[in-house]
């Protein structure tokens, strides 16, 4: 098969879209192409052809621009099936459709309910966004040749509207994490690891090491959302307890893991992060981490049968703080929820099991009819 992935939003780099799509994909065999608006050029990367649609500076002028050049690259590719991985290239979708392709959409997150927590949205205007943004989905995922969702929940919705739909779940690649780092040496900080914003709990993580009682430090990787965010931080008392490390490659994120007795994942409970699997906790998990994580019923549920970690109420910094404190204080308790949660990765929680799912989709996809929409 020849299978052409589309993004306007992600990098070439990104973990779901390059290294788990589209290098397992082409290690099987099949013929990959990756359509990228990043401004870096065309290249062969690990058997799979990037091709390079230019950069766009600011969202809206990619919102407005990306998605037609994208478009346009797609059309000189003669592909088995295009997969969309971005809201705003289902517009396209469609227009591919009417070019009698095989296309799908990779449903990375509940988008209508993730709108709800937008900040740079007008509060007043995030319901009526989010309710068309749902109706939109039904209408054209009703008409494109099915959704691959990122967890069984964003599965369930599409397949509530009638949609044909499969989960292929975004858990760790087990080539990233070969072996747990050696936690012979105690160690006294804990990490955070990912995008920094306020829903997903940094000014209670602040206020949290500010009620810490052991020497615990917090070591930081990631971009904050916006400058002022990380101005609210700084100004506060907590903040001297962390390690502030910014954006980390690949190789810098398994180098925080190994220096860290526990891994942070205290979203706020929006209904975008309720039913979400974060991949960072599973991450955490695949390095040897015991996890920190939201008290939300399916976290709960994973961490509790693994014996992996510590539940907390994640707007709640003394709670937090006692978390930390505890694994701290308890070296070996922490080692053995860091094994257990290894052990869980390995047999359970991997892209190994999840591929060969990817794989019958798209076999499926190729073996029903081609039914194009009525416009192109």
């Amino acid at each position: 098969m020849h299978i052409v992935h589309l993004t306007s939003v992600h990098p070439r780099g990104d973990t779901r879209v390059f290294h788990k799509m589209c290098r397992t994909i082409a290690a099987e065999g099949h013929r990959v192409t990756l359509v990228v608006a990043d401004g870096r050029g065309d290249e062969t990367r690990d058997g799979v052809k990037i091709l390079d649609v230019g950069r766009f500076r600011g969202r809206m002028a990619r919102v407005l621009g990306a998605p037609t050049r994208v478009y346009k690259r797609a059309l000189t590719l003669d592909a088995d099936i295009y997969q969309l991985h971005d809201p705003e290239l289902l517009p396209i979708g469609l227009r591919l459709k009417a070019k009698g392709r095989r296309v799908l959409f990779d449903s990375h997150e509940d988008v209508p309910q993730q709108i709800r927590s937008k900040s740079y949205i007008n509060p007043l205007l995030r319901d009526a966004i989010s309710a068309a943004m749902s109706r939109f989905e039904s209408f054209v995922g009703r008409r494109l040749d099915g959704v691959i969702a990122a967890t069984p929940h964003i599965h369930a919705k599409f397949e509530a509207m009638g949609i044909r739909s499969v989960a292929v779940k975004n858990y760790p690649l087990l080539s990233e994490f070969p072996a747990a780092p050696d936690r012979s040496v105690a160690q006294n900080a804990v990490c955070y690891v990912g995008g920094i914003s306020g829903v997903r709990g940094i000014l209670e993580l602040v206020e949290a090491a500010g009620h810490l009682s052991t020497e615990a430090r917090i070591n930081l990787a990631g971009s904050f959302e916006n400058p002022a965010l990380r101005e609210a931080c700084t100004a506060r008392p907590g903040w001297g307890r962390f390690n502030e490390l910014g954006f980390l490659d690949r190789t810098g994120v398994n180098a925080t893991l190994a220096g860290s007795l526990a891994g942070l994942v205290t979203l706020h409970p929006t209904n975008a992060y309720v039913m979400s699997l974060p991949v960072k906790m599973f991450e955490y998990m695949a390095a040897g981490l015991p996890v920190i994580a939201s008290d939300f019923p399916l976290w709960r549920s994973i961490i509790e049968e693994n014996a992996c970690g510590v539940c907390v109420d994640p707007m709640d910094p003394v709670a937090i703080a006692r978390a930390i404190d505890r694994l701290v204080m308890n070296p070996e308790e922490a080692r053995r929820m860091g094994e257990n949660g290894r052990r869980a990765v390995l047999t359970r929680y991997n892209w190994s099991a999840e591929k060969p799912i990817l794989l019958d989709f798209y076999s499926a996809t190729m073996a029903g009819p081609i039914d194009p929409v009525g416009f192109a």
